[in-house]
């Protein structure tokens, strides 16, 4: 039996749809992703938190879900909520557990399905990224339930997502899949920070010879030393920067004591500890295609991301050196603080699903600490 149903966004427009799923109502910021694939990625990627999720890909579902390509620490989705123009009744592929539908169903995620996605993300290219609901209820009220909820400013998401205590993380990319050659065993001691962190990022440095300890993202740098760590690792993570006051102070107090390399929020993170400023994009960056410059090397490299906010490139101090910049926007993808042997990068190096083209930063990584030691 199909279930009529409605998206509405915060400013009164409304998208018709059929519900999917699990029942009820997914109230968050309505955003868009470009990737052709890797949706089961996408909808554990902790950095979703908060989100309603539409994929521009018009087809998914058609390769089912597994556990194992879960990226959230709790192998769980993490999406508020997910948007699709045609939801595949057929999954097919050696690796299924589960088709779509019956995998939100079983984790409490709503999906809605028939969706213009087109129009959709027109819509939010044109006006921004905003709140939104969706669900079997008349629009008025999910109207209503839009525009009262939470905005992204000022919202820490962090708290949600983070693990809940310190553990060794010592799961590597099975043979097969794996992109980074192996090296097991060089023994660097790198603790990284829980910020929301996709599980193949550790994996990574799991593949390049590290010895992982992950911590919460609550953890005082104080903690953090007395584990003697050869490097921190700050990681993705949802919500706005700026209201995680409480890792910006524990970079800060890193800062100059021990190597850091930092994705997505971490390189925000790193960026506001060092005195930059972070701001809201329009409607942010997510999708495998985004376009980078190496500013180093002048190469141009096809990266993953996920991020609703950027690093003001203005804002760097005396010491901190922008790294690489978007080609779509010019907006910061990475700065260097030499003199704390600390980087960071806007985009997903470890990119699952995605391109690969980045991976020489973990490398990077490995060689700044060998270097330190």
């Amino acid at each position: 039996m199909t279930r009529p149903a409605h998206l509405v966004l915060a400013d009164g427009s409304r998208f018709e749809g059929v519900a999917f799923g699990a029942e009820g109502v997914a109230v968050g910021e309505v955003v868009f992703t470009t990737g052709m694939t890797g949706y089961q990625e996408i909808l554990t990627d902790p950095s979703y938190a908060g989100q309603l999720v539409t994929m521009t890909a018009p087809e998914i579902g058609n390769t089912g879900t597994n556990r194992p390509d879960a990226e959230s620490s709790s192998g769980k989705p993490e999406v508020a909520g997910f948007i699709v123009r045609n939801r595949s009744e057929v999954s097919s592929n050696y690796r299924s557990e589960l088709p779509l539908d019956a995998y939100l169903v079983e984790h409490g995620i709503v999906g809605l399905s028939g969706v213009d996605t087109r129009r959709l993300t027109r819509h939010l290219r044109d006006h921004g990224a905003q709140n939104g609901a969706f669900g079997t209820l008349p629009p008025s009220e999910l109207l209503e339930r839009a525009r009262s909820a939470p905005s992204m400013e000022g919202l820490d998401l962090v708290r949600r997502v983070t693990c809940k205590e310190t553990h060794p993380f010592t799961e590597g990319t099975p043979e097969g899949f794996r992109t980074l050659e192996a090296r097991a065993g060089q023994g660097a001691h790198v603790v990284a920070v829980d910020l929301g962190m996709k599980r193949n990022i550790l994996r990574s440095l799991v593949d390049v010879g590290c010895r992982v300890t992950v911590v919460p993202a609550t953890t005082s740098a104080d903690d953090i030393l007395a584990l003697s760590p050869n490097g921190v690792f700050l990681s993705n993570g949802p919500g706005d920067p700026a209201a995680v006051t409480y890792a910006i102070d524990t970079v800060r107090a890193l800062l100059g004591k021990t190597p850091i390399f930092g994705i997505c929020l971490g390189h925000q993170l790193l960026a506001l500890a060092s005195g930059a400023r972070t701001y809201k994009l329009k409607f942010g960056h997510r999708g495998l295609n985004q376009p980078v410059k190496n500013l180093a090397t002048g190469r141009v490299e096809i990266t993953s991301q996920n991020h609703g906010f950027a690093v003001d490139s203005t804002s760097l101090p005396a010491g901190v050196t922008p790294s690489y910049v978007h080609l779509n926007d010019d907006t910061s993808e990475g700065i260097d603080i030499p003199g704390a042997r600390a980087f960071s990068v806007q985009f997903h190096p470890e990119a699952a699903a995605g391109p690969h083209d980045t991976l020489h930063l973990f490398d990077r990584f490995v060689s700044t600490m060998a270097t330190s030691r």
